[in-house]
């Protein structure tokens, strides 16, 4: 396994549409590897093959539903991915690996249901909610070369960001009782 290079915002390779996998290889299980790697070392929710150079449609997604996880264990690897389901809707803050240290403001459902193929070309289905379901969402925007930016509806300030987060940690705080 090997870190890769995450592409960064300008790179045309960003913006342009992801090919099938047909090939479940050795090849592709390295891709798979060295994208496992790369994400768990960035400390990312997701990463899609593109941000890597390579045009294919493969994602991994870390499912933040299973808390008692480790991160290794929360990755879900997703081959040829297409979203079959989803329902409600969540408005909140999101960032991407390709564009560091930007927040915007994005419209996603709160609940999908992934339909892909694993490793070995095996179907499965999967359901993600709340962070999963949007990270879900945001990385098979980047197969079909879609930046979060293009849908935010609002980039946030670094103070708006922060304020954000106080928010939310304020709103846990008084959830739990403390």
């Amino acid at each position: 396994m090997a870190l890769r290079n995450i592409l960064q915002e300008g790179d045309p390779t960003l913006n342009k549409q992801s090919r099938p996998v047909t090939d479940f290889n050795a090849r592709l299980h390295e891709l798979i590897d060295d994208m496992r790697e790369t994400l768990l070392h960035a400390d990312g929710v997701g990463l899609a093959a593109p941000q890597v150079g390579v045009l294919r449609r493969v994602v991994l997604v870390m499912d933040t539903d299973r808390e008692d996880a480790t991160p290794e264990e929360q990755l879900i690897e997703l081959i040829n991915p297409e979203i079959i389901a989803a329902s409600g809707e969540q408005i909140g803050p999101e960032g991407c690996l390709s564009i560091p240290g930007v927040y915007g403001i994005v419209n996603r459902p709160d609940l999908v249901k992934v339909k892909a193929q694993d490793r070995f070309g095996n179907y499965f289905e999967v359901w993600g909610s709340m962070l999963t379901a949007r990270a879900f969402c945001h990385e098979l925007d980047h197969l079909d070369g879609v930046l979060f930016r293009s849908l935010a509806s609002e980039i946030l300030s670094p103070e708006q960001l922060e304020e954000m987060r106080q928010q939310h940690e304020e709103n846990m705080d008084e959830g739990s009782g403390s």
